[in-house]
């Protein structure tokens, strides 16, 4: 059975679930703010999370922010917020689902096993190579810092390259466009719509057979941009 880490700062609540899973035959390990999640998950093999978002020393958006760095693992968020602009929110920082307290425990058993068999599905094995990110025909080779369309060589200038290498790490993933620029320019935004649009329009160009009806390069409006998931 699935490994299956619950962090929540509300120690009652994260024993109260981890013994609905364990009654469902999964194993749990727990953790009360996003510093432990992460040295969990870097230590011990989990395969879905279940993640507070109101929590110290590190929230569950930025421990979810930094687990899709370099996992794909299933993460379900928990809020006290059920406005959907949170909801969106949580969604585009990486996480595959969204439940509300108080919740149905059935309601997310339901949800931990529906993510589970899509995880399985889909596969979580790793990159057939360390630095290759691959996405439609889209690969970019952080090793060699190279980009291919179907084979074909692209050339992108070093922020165009970091943008599409942010993106492509973590696919289906929509990005706002501030953290684009704070992660790419590596400063605060500020009035940074503009020029992330620029750059994304010269990366469409060159990687895009019609730039006006993109296959890898999306924009999802009033949020950000992402590169599609494997088909």
């Amino acid at each position: 059975m699935a490994n299956i880490l619950i962090c929540d700062d509300d120690k009652e609540i994260a024993a109260a679930i981890a013994i609905y899973l364990n009654n469902e035959g999964y194993q749990t390990c727990l953790a009360h703010d996003g510093i432990e999640a992460l040295a969990i998950i870097e230590n011990t093999d989990i395969q879905l999370v279940i993640m507070d978002v109101m929590m110290p020393k590190m929230d569950g958006i930025k421990a979810t922010m930094e687990i899709r760095k370099s996992r794909n693992i299933p993460i379900i968020m928990l809020s006290a917020k059920s406005e959907d602009t949170d909801k969106i929110m949580g969604l585009s920082f990486g996480a595959d689902d969204y439940v509300t307290k108080p919740f149905n425990p059935l309601e997310l058993i339901a949800r931990v096993k529906s993510q589970l068999r899509r995880f399985t599905v889909l596969g979580s094995a790793p990159l057939p190579q360390k630095g290759v990110f691959s996405a439609n025909g889209l690969v970019i080779d952080d090793n060699s810092k190279t980009v291919t369309v179907d084979g074909q060589d692209v050339k992108l200038t070093p922020l165009e390259y970091k943008i599409a290498l942010l993106l492509i790490r973590s696919p289906g993933r929509v990005f706002p466009i501030d953290e684009i620029y704070e992660r790419v320019w590596g400063e605060d935004a500020f009035e940074s719509q503009n020029t992330v649009a620029v750059h994304i329009r010269r990366i469409r160009e060159k990687i895009e057979i019609d730039p006006k009806n993109p296959k890898y390069l999306k924009v999802v409006w009033g949020i950000g941009y992402k590169i599609e998931r494997l088909d």
